[in-house]
């Protein structure tokens, strides 16, 4: 797609600068702001009209200036185009081309939808300064979120990624509140206004619109040097939250200093600005943002308090820091062209964050973790017809909501790594560094590209990057490769892979450059480093007797099927397959018995083989497929016991050996093994594991002993208490979430919560989502529980259906919420007429900001059903053979 093709703004007028003053913040009742913004600009050919993004702001008045102060013109006439978020100033005199300085006064909303420059609301753990905006029993702060095209609803600007330009801001706030903002604090002045101060910010670096960030509140932080030094000293690093809070932002703080080091090293461009912030926001529709200089978290992303939070989330915390931090470099200092590029922003960052996590924290296995849970959830959406390519073509930047995904974050990081395996590490990164070092600040051309990247690496591997790789980033899905077993060899063929297993010949031309990876012989050598660059081949010496696998550690992006007896035998030789080989051998078991390739006899026979595995990412998946299983087979009561009564006996024994007791320095992932044992027994109906789980819920609801479930018990605990409890068991988790100041305990108390088999609970439940008294950042993690919830999930359905008007006011101020809500509240069902009825339901209503999650909905139900409906008599015959029935 060239730029001809995209809807963009008029190209008559170019940004060099903005200065954006606010004031008069009104903190309560309308908060609305005034504001006055003046941009330095090049007129590149004559007008009488300048075009600008704008949403939700009111401008009062537009002036032309020349650079010299001398008023050329006033607008005449002021007008918004509310659909393509625009604001039209018409002007009497023509424009010539030159320098100007365009000032335009306007107001503004800090609104609620956690988008645009916004307010968050929160319970004060320690009493806040005076001045603390504070309403309706809560206290408020200010931050903002513009990506990906929501600066404009914070001032008016070009709001494109590649019109880049500086920025100096200012603002006016209580004396008693902290203001950040991506530079340093250059001054601070008192107010003509009584109580107020004005903060001033250094200029920034050239940078786009959406990468400007600015917050206000009653904030304190914890702070640390960098170990190396910049320009001759070492740069702060800050982690800021609301006053309270401090001590839980150190495990971030230790995170983020030795981040910013490490990436300048491995990018060989020192971090390029004064200071490194991170800031902990109280509502945040996504994880993080990656802001320059000031990066916005979620709190769960950035808050860990030791001792009370579950060991999970200082796992996210690292990830998540480090992939904020890699975008300083991967983003800010180099910037995609355009929105259809956002790969190269997200599967980089993605990437190169658990790159940064391997090298701190060597001992939590983190590529195995990457191959669990990255690669697996793009393999599934990736799955689907509703995929789309990494590099998809994007006409209109206010679509780009919805392919902040699987595919750009996980798709994209998941062939990078493949690729990074490819040339070996260190020649990859020699080749993102001279990427970097060429397209800094937009140097070479305006913004860079996927090709940009492809040059810099085929130049220090001497290898043709763009050849092998551009399917990969250009086309939609991934291959399947087929084996076929012959003596003395094995014959290969890829084809596209589909979850419908149905591929028509049209969507499978396709020939995907597959690095093959094999492992052969008991030493499991890789003793073929070969690539399949057609649709078929043949590879000798490898067999029906000797050991082999393909795709070793799940390097490589794509299915491998392998004939059954080959599947049994590779079940047989665990002890010589790595953690990563036995991660992909189940998942692409799973994966082929849904397409019909494989077989579900095949994958739970598969299974049995793991019933003595210690590791928990090797558990995590198989407790995934076997999740899956249970949900598409759940109507049919003969084979939801049966498989109900397989996953006890396959979790059993580590159950059984792992227990209920921590013990001190106990490993991060025996930690997590124990709690995900307990977790599956409890819900797979192990009368032990639900007694005792039962005994410490009480214990610790009734007061008796607040200890008594671990903090890394908390989400099992609550999940059996409440599937196997009734009323008492759920008021008391919903009280738990009300009350809670556990930076987890909300998240874990709500998808504990929607674990009720109750219809009338269920009601409750979704009531209690849909009112104000969750955060609306939470209410897609309350449709996520539900929707894995096979008893109830049709209430859910119901309820939606039954409270549109609600759920739709409620959704439809933050789009990226209402699109996660729609996608994971829907995608479980394994029934034809409940597509149909979704289908129907949705017709003739404004689905624009989740047209695609509907899409996928539709995919994945059709998939479900279509499996359900060809293998529901095998599997309830492979059970009842083997005793489960």
């Amino acid at each position: 797609m060239t730029s001809m093709d995209r809807c963009i703004l008029p190209d008559v007028v170019k940004p060099v600068n903005y200065h954006v003053s606010l004031f008069d913040l009104e903190l309560g009742g309308s908060w609305v702001y005034k504001g006055i913004v003046k941009i330095d600009a090049q007129v590149t050919s004559s007008t009488k009209e300048i075009v600008l993004n704008s949403k939700e702001i009111k401008v009062q008045n537009a002036e032309i200036f020349g650079r010299d102060g001398t008023k050329l013109s006033k607008a005449s006439d002021i007008t918004y185009d509310k659909k393509s978020e625009r604001v039209i100033f018409k002007f009497q005199e023509e424009v010539s081309p030159s320098d100007i300085v365009l000032s335009i006064t306007f107001t503004g909303t800090m609104n609620s939808a956690m988008a645009g420059f916004y307010r968050s609301k929160y319970k004060s753990v320690v009493e806040p300064a005076g001045d603390t905006p504070n309403e309706d029993g809560f206290h408020y702060m200010l931050s903002t979120q513009f990506e990906s095209c929501d600066a404009r609803r914070a001032f008016p600007c070009f709001d494109e990624p590649n019109l880049k330009a500086t920025f100096d801001f200012e603002i006016e706030v209580p004396k008693g509140q902290t203001a950040l903002s991506n530079m340093p604090v250059k001054s601070e002045r008192e107010s003509s206004n009584p109580g107020l101060k004005v903060v001033s910010f250094e200029r920034t670096p050239v940078m786009s619109t959406y990468l400007l960030a600015w917050a206000v509140g009653d904030f304190e932080y914890v702070e640390a040097m960098t170990e190396r030094k910049y320009k001759g000293q070492s740069i702060p690093v800050r982690v800021y939250t609301t006053k309270g809070l401090k001590e839980q932002a150190r495990f971030a703080l230790e995170c983020a200093h030795r981040t910013v080091d490490y990436f300048s090293e491995v990018f060989e461009i020192e971090y390029p600005l004064p200071k490194a912030d991170l800031l902990a926001v109280h509502e945040f529709a996504m994880g993080a943002m990656e802001n320059w200089g000031l990066v916005t978290y979620r709190t769960t992303a950035v808050l860990f308090d030791e001792g009370r939070s579950d060991a999970r989330y200082k796992n996210r915390i690292a990830y998540v820091v480090a992939h904020e931090l890699a975008h300083q470099w991967f983003g800010n200092l180099v910037t995609m062209d355009w929105w259809n590029e956002l790969w190269l922003n997200e599967g980089f960052a993605t990437w190169v964050g658990w790159l940064a996590v391997d090298r701190f924290y060597p001992e939590w296995n983190i590529w195995s973790q990457f191959v669990a849970e990255g690669v697996q959830q793009a393999f599934q959406l990736d799955s689907l017809r509703a995929s789309h390519p990494i590099e998809v073509p994007v006409k209109n930047a206010l679509e780009v909501d919805q392919i902040f995904d699987h595919i750009s974050y996980l798709k994209g990081s998941s062939v990078i790594r493949m690729l990074s395996n490819h040339l070996g590490q260190e020649t990859f990164l020699r080749g993102v560094a001279m990427y970097l070092k060429a397209h800094a600040y937009g140097k070479l051309s305006s913004n860079a590209t996927t090709n940009d990247l492809w040059s810099a690496l085929s130049k220090v591997s001497n290898q043709d990057i763009n050849s092998f790789m551009d399917p990969w980033i250009r086309k939609i899905g991934f291959p399947v490769v087929n084996i076929k077993e012959e003596s003395g060899q094995i014959s290969i063929r890829q084809s596209r892979f589909l979850s419908t297993g149905d591929v028509k010949p049209e969507e499978d031309e396709t020939t995907w450059w597959i690095p093959l990876g094999i492992k052969s012989c008991s030493k499991t050598e890789a003793i073929n480093s070969r690539a399949l660059v057609s649709k078929a081949d043949t590879i000798q010496g490898v067999g029906q007797d000797s050991f082999y696998k393909i795709n070793t550690d799940l390097s490589g992006f794509y299915r491998t099927n392998y004939p059954a007896d080959r599947l049994s035998k590779l079940g047989q030789s665990l002890e010589l397959l790595s953690t990563e080989d036995k991660i992909g051998l189940i998942g692409d078991a799973a994966a082929l018995a849904m397409s019909g390739e494989g077989s579900t006899a095949a994958l739970l026979a598969l299974l049995e083989g793991f019933k003595m595995e210690k590791n928990y990412l090797v558990w995590s998946q198989i407790a995934s497929s076997v999740a899956s299983l249970r949900s598409v087979f759940a109507q049919n009561e003969l084979v939801a016991t049966g498989l109900k009564r397989f996953a006890l006996e396959l979790v059993s024994s580590v159950t059984e050996q792992f227990g209920w007791e921590f013990k001190p320095d106990e490993d991060y992932l025996t930690v997590q093994l124990r709690k995900l044992s307990i977790g599956m027994a409890g819900l797979a109906g192990d009368e032990k594991t639900i007694t005792e789980a039962k005994r410490r819920f009480k214990l610790w609801a009734n007061g008796k002993d607040m200890s008594a479930i671990h903090t890394n018990l908390r989400s099992a605990v609550f999940g059996i208490a409440i599937s196997e409890g009734g009323r008492d068991e759920y008021e008391s988790v919903k009280e738990e979430y009300l009350q809670t100041d556990s930076v987890d305990g909300k998240e874990i108390s709500l998808a504990a919560l929607g674990r009720t088999t109750d219809s009338e609970l269920v009601k409750d439940y979704l009531d209690f989502v849909f009112s104000d008294k969750v955060a609306i950042q939470d209410v897609h993690s309350g449709a996520v529980s539900l929707a894995a919830n096979s008893k109830v999930r049709h209430l859910l359905w119901e309820y939606m259906k039954n409270n549109w008007m609600a759920v739709e006011t409620r959704l439809s101020a933050n789009n990226v919420v209402f699109e996660r809500f729609v996608r994971m509240g829907l995608s479980k069902f394994a029934d034809y007429q409940i597509a149909s009825d979704i289908s129907s339901f949705f017709q003739g209503k404004d689905t624009s900001a989740y047209d695609r999650a509907l899409v996928i909905v539709s995919d994945n139900i059709h998939t479900n059903a279509r499996y359900k409906e060809r293998d529901e008599k095998q599997v309830l015959e492979w059970l009842q053979t083997r005793k489960y029935v």
